[in-house]
């Protein structure tokens, strides 16, 4: 097995976010409104940017739960401790799956604008504050509103609580990825859905998709196929855990 090398950087603060928030349209479905970052200039003035072209969209409670059972299974089998997942690094092998490539230049070097964004998209249970099994994890304090950069680009993070008594968890994300992958301004998505129970309505989602998007869904194991490329999840926290290919025999 190989295991790829990755990039990590420091997750820090990013500006500010504005949300229009959930709503429902005509046939019931919902909709996910525009979310814009917001940057302060040094004049106060405010300037908005739409979706970055590439767009990861993660189930929190999914990742947490197939990196703790990695973390017990592995453990048992290489007889030593594994730390909780380098969040930036599970990130950057994500992105790596997904076809991006390290920059030769990540920056403008006048303006020092990033020559790409990637916006990572949290979505979880309210009931739970922060991934048991990541570090950095918790949502609101540590993940929500923060970045990181590296060789890939700047990797801007945001993070979504869905209460189950308004919206399922389900059907949440399942609009969200088809209404971010239909954004004209959106060239590339990367989707780790809950396999166990949503992968069959996010691949119902996608077969509208632009076939000159690049879409990679990301599951444990090869499932049905559909109009997009399918990756294996446990490479890239295999990698963010620290589990090196000598260790496996």
């Amino acid at each position: 097995m190989i295991i790829r090398h990755c990039y990590s950087g420091i997750i820090s603060p990013i500006g500010k976010y504005t949300r229009q928030g959930i709503r429902k349209n005509s046939n019931g479905s919902l909709v996910l409104c525009p979310l814009y970052r917001i940057f302060a200039a040094m004049n106060n003035e405010m300037t908005t940017e739409k979706w970055c072209e590439n767009v990861i969209i993660a189930d929190g409670d999914y990742i947490d739960k197939v990196a703790f059972h990695l973390i017990v299974n592995f453990e048992r089998m290489i007889g030593r401790r594994i730390p909780q997942a380098d969040m930036a690094r599970w990130i950057d092998c994500v992105a790596l799956d997904g076809g991006l490539k390290p920059l030769e230049q990540t920056a403008d070097s006048q303006t020092g604008t990033p020559a790409r964004q990637i916006s990572v998209v949290f979505i979880h249970d309210k009931k739970s504050a922060k991934l048991e099994n990541f570090m950095p994890g918790h949502y609101a304090d540590e993940l929500h509103l923060k970045a990181f950069s590296d060789a890939l680009g700047e990797f801007m993070m945001s993070a979504f609580p869905v209460e189950e008594s308004v919206v399922s968890k389900r059907d949440f994300f399942t609009d969200v990825t088809r209404t971010i992958c239909n954004l004209q301004e959106v060239k590339r998505v990367m989707i780790i859905p809950d396999a166990e129970t949503m992968y069959e309505d996010v691949r119902q989602a996608l077969k509208d998709v632009d076939d000159e998007k690049r879409i990679t869904v990301f599951a444990m194991q090869p499932m049905p196929g559909g109009n997009f490329r399918q990756e294996i999840l446990g490479y890239s926290l295999m990698q963010a855990l620290g589990i090196r290919g000598d260790e496996l025999g």
